[in-house]
């Protein structure tokens, strides 16, 4: 068993390490691009999003991730906040 390690894709990003527009925003062009693209009918449960390389990736099961990935649901992608829809 390695300590720290598992699925921990249930858990949100820790706000305060990230830059959280910047990764939203990142994740939200990978999630829409595969939407516009997608071939396939079934719902991706998020998005993982590497910290390091700024690439990522759609995912359809809950993902294990290292270190340097975050994921993110489309539940957060497709909402937008209050404060969003006010501008």
């Amino acid at each position: 068993m390695i300590h720290g390690a598992g699925n921990g894709a249930g858990v949100s990003p820790r706000w305060d390490r990230v830059n959280s527009q910047e990764l939203i925003a990142r994740a939200r062009r990978i999630y829409f691009r595969y939407l516009s693209e997608a071939t396939r009918s079934q719902e991706p449960s998020g998005v993982v999003v590497c910290q390091k390389s700024g690439e990522g990736r759609v995912v359809f099961e809950m993902p294990t991730l290292l270190p340097e990935e975050e994921f993110l649901s489309t539940a957060l992608l497709r909402n937008r906040s209050r404060r969003s829809m006010a501008r």
